[in-house]
């Protein structure tokens, strides 16, 4: 329901604007490094179906990358939102996997990215720049919010929203601390996002709810579809995300776009979509005092918390809506098809 996924679902629902079809065939779910060895097969069954192009996303270019040339594949596109290597994983399997998708990118006629800042890293990392598109996500989060029930501030200052699956990278338990450094009455925050994507980190994040100085203060929700996530945002006064790896962020853009000032670390995507103390506060990566002063400036100060909401809605009318994002999209991989014709 975020990142990648929802990118690729936003698109394929506009395809047809653009006179384009994007149908998805998946990696078969097995675990890596036996999953590579499916990639051979998903090429043979990509072969059959005769394409005019194969838009590989990042989690999946590792799968192909092996078995690749293949004869009778069409011109490949790569779609990038996470480096070579990903972002969730570690030691071996990083590295084995970093090499399995440089592989499969040398074959790509071209590479959309979905940040500068992506962007940026991969030039750097020696990937060839004239290959490289930047193609950024929307910033227009659903047609039909679904609003939720009662005030989310809950009798405190400011409801402060955060998004985000329950994994490590995205700095839960320093934005538990941010928050519990707070006085009780400062700020309700709500978690949207999936609990059960890392059991082991999950357990952690529990344990620190249930501490006494946090109790009745956090909500979670869980899960949410994108309508009810609009609802959140709709319903909160401040954005919060304490992720250190966030290759675009969103969600940070889907935040501002419902005029709410954004919170989190001066890392990744988010000081290419919010000016530090403008639309926002960008602090310095691992200070949870700076993350919780910031917290506390907003929900303390609402004259400049407005004022920042307000920036943050201007700004995002520089961002890309969906439809920008998929015709752009649709035109870079018609132009490596007719490149190919030619």
């Amino acid at each position: 329901m975020t990142g990648g996924y929802l990118y690729h679902r936003r698109v394929a629902d506009r395809a047809a604007a653009s006179n384009a079809r994007l149908d998805f065939v998946s990696v078969p779910e097995k675990s890596f490094p036996a999953s590579v060895a499916s990639g051979r097969g998903l090429l043979a069954a990509l072969v059959d179906r005769k394409p005019d192009a194969l838009l590989v996303d990042s989690i999946a270019a590792a799968y192909l990358g092996p078995w690749l040339p293949r004869r009778g594949l069409p011109p490949i596109v790569g779609m990038l939102h996470q480096p070579p290597g990903g972002i969730d994983h570690t030691g071996v399997r990083r590295y084995v996997q970093k090499v399995l998708d440089r592989r499969a990118y040398r074959f790509a006629s071209r590479l959309l990215i979905a940040s500068e800042d992506l962007a940026d890293t991969l030039r750097a990392s020696g990937m060839p720049a004239d290959l490289l598109r930047v193609v950024a996500p929307g910033r227009d989060p659903a047609d039909a919010p679904v609003a939720p029930q009662g005030d989310l501030r809950h009798g405190r200052k400011i409801a402060v929203l955060s998004v985000g699956n329950w994994v490590e990278r995205k700095g839960l338990l320093d934005l538990l601390e941010a928050v519990a450094s707070l006085p009780p009455d400062a700020v309700t925050l709500h978690l949207v996002g999936d609990p059960n994507v890392d059991p082991e980190y999950a357990a952690k994040v529990s344990a620190r709810l249930n501490r006494p100085d946090l109790d009745g203060r956090v909500r979670t929700h869980g899960l949410l579809t994108p309508a009810e996530v609009v609802g959140h945002y709709r319903s909160a006064d401040v954005f919060a995300l304490a992720s250190l790896r966030e290759p675009y962020g969103t969600v940070y853009s889907e935040a501002m776009t419902e005029g709410l000032p954004v919170v989190g670390w001066d890392a990744g995507n988010l000081p290419h979509l919010a000016r530090h103390g403008v639309e926002g506060f960008a602090v310095p990566p691992g200070d949870v005092r700076a993350l919780g002063d910031a917290l506390r400036t907003l929900a303390e100060d609402e004259p400049r918390r407005r004022t920042m909401a307000a920036a943050a809605r201007i700004r995002s009318e520089s961002f890309p809506n969906w439809d920008d994002t998929a015709r752009v999209l649709f035109t870079e991989i018609r132009a490596v098809v007719e490149e190919t014709r030619t």
